[in-house]
């Protein structure tokens, strides 16, 4: 069985829209009262790890485990209360950032599983 997000990056063909991505997200969780205490005061290395991540994940360049080493992503939020509730305003975010994407919309369905199944994953209160 072939992985739908394996295959985004083919299709999408650049960087730019994880950038886009990434930042629609990250100035959702600016105004996210649940979420902002989470994040450092500067989103800087958050948002460049989590582009990097999105780019590995869906079948681009490897530079987050470059120089990263292995996702580990449970165990790189482990420091982090994740409840159901963060966990649904993570989504909530995401969902709001993707729709403003274009280049992703023929994927949404498959990135909305993946965000919601990680998102589940990552739960550890």
């Amino acid at each position: 069985m072939i992985d739908p997000i394996a295959t985004i990056y083919r299709h999408v063909g650049q960087t730019e829209p994880y950038y886009k991505l990434v930042d629609e997200f990250y100035a959702r969780v600016e105004n996210d009262k649940l979420l902002r205490p989470l994040y450092p005061e500067d989103l800087s290395d958050a948002k460049r790890h989590l582009t990097l991540f999105l780019i590995q994940r869906t079948g681009g360049q490897t530079t987050y485990s470059d120089e990263r080493g292995h996702p580990r992503m449970r165990g790189r939020h482990m420091p982090f209360r994740i409840g159901v509730p963060e966990r649904d305003a993570w989504m909530h975010n995401m969902t709001e950032a993707l729709e403003t994407v274009p280049e992703f919309a023929p994927h949404k369905d498959d990135l909305f599983k993946f965000f919601a199944d990680f998102a589940t994953f990552l739960i550890n209160q």
